[in-house]
């Protein structure tokens, strides 16, 4: 089977997995909850199909998810222990994905109620990209939909950091514009070297949407421009300070989220480790008991 349309269905045998059900859909993949039989595993199989020329990128990608995730081993970050390619010998047409199975909502879905236990996923989210930036990569598609929040055995909000497909290695230089409009860097757009500095606006960009419900102004303008329609970086409007939209956000909290999303990648926050720091530090502040006085 090597199109798309024609799904697997449940009780089929895919590469020695059992299929349970379809669980999404991309531009050029379906992903499938299935069960090793041997072991009872339950994993996501995501299988990707290249059916001409133009939808080698899709191939490229998998094989890079693959690639930079088998490089990672952050509790924040979606596993993916195998890759199966199927064609010839020196041509390959599908591929298959087996990845962790990642029980929870994504950020842009559902956003917990709690200041704290929102900080708490940004925390995690934060760690998990600096992870990724130790090891020489840059994740360079951060939104609140790559992030997958669940809830442990003992209660506790868990962040999944997911979607490794436009990830490259830090000062990679590509050759087409590659980001989410509302969350896109202004150096994706003007596709000029992709760094850690460029994961730090695009999780700024993500803390401001999650606690405002509101995008930053971006290099790409109103969402009617098209992809090549792009502002020079003197043009792009400052955003507005995340506490006068949402005055729950303390001063700290805000600070942090405005110099992550400066325009120019030399004001930004230096590493995403100061960012995980200071977000540890305004959950401690956060969940600290409150002294009543006599």
């Amino acid at each position: 089977m090597t199109e798309l349309t024609a799904a697997w269905k449940k009780g089929d045998t895919v590469q020695g997995y059992r299929v349970m059900s379809e669980i999404g859909r991309g531009a050029a993949s379906v992903i499938y909850l299935v069960q090793d039989p041997k072991t009872k595993q339950v994993w996501a199989l995501k299988h990707v199909v290249k059916k001409n020329p133009k939808e080698q990128r899709f191939l490229d990608q998998t094989e890079a998810e693959y690639k930079i995730a088998s490089q990672l081993d952050h509790e924040s970050i979606r596993k993916i222990p195998r890759i199966i390619k199927k064609g010839s010998l020196l041509k390959t047409n599908e591929l298959y994905l087996v990845m962790e199975l990642v029980d929870g909502v994504s950020l842009h879905e559902e956003q917990p109620d709690d200041l704290a236990t929102m900080v708490d996923i940004f925390r995690q989210t934060a760690s998990a990209l600096a992870q990724m930036h130790d090891r020489g990569f840059v994740h360079a598609d951060m939104k609140p939909h790559n992030v997958i929040v669940g809830v442990d055995l003992d209660g506790n909000h868990t962040a999944k950091l997911i979607d490794l497909g436009q990830s490259c290695k830090i000062g990679t230089i590509k050759k087409r514009i590659q980001g989410t409009p509302d969350y896109i860097a202004p150096e994706q757009v003007h596709r000029r070297a992709i760094t850690a500095k460029t994961d730090i606006y695009n999780f700024g960009a993500t803390m401001y949407w999650v606690l405002t419900g509101k995008n930053i102004p971006t290099a790409m303008g109103t969402k009617s421009d098209s992809l090549m329609s792009s502002l020079d970086d003197a043009l792009i409007t400052k955003a507005i300070p995340v506490n006068e939209i949402n005055p729950l956000v303390p001063d700290r909290l805000n600070d942090l989220i405005m110099q992550c999303i400066e325009i120019n990648p030399d004001d930004r926050v230096e590493d995403m480790h100061i960012v995980a720091d200071k977000l540890d530090l305004i959950l401690g502040i956060l969940r600290a008991p409150s002294i009543q006085a006599e």
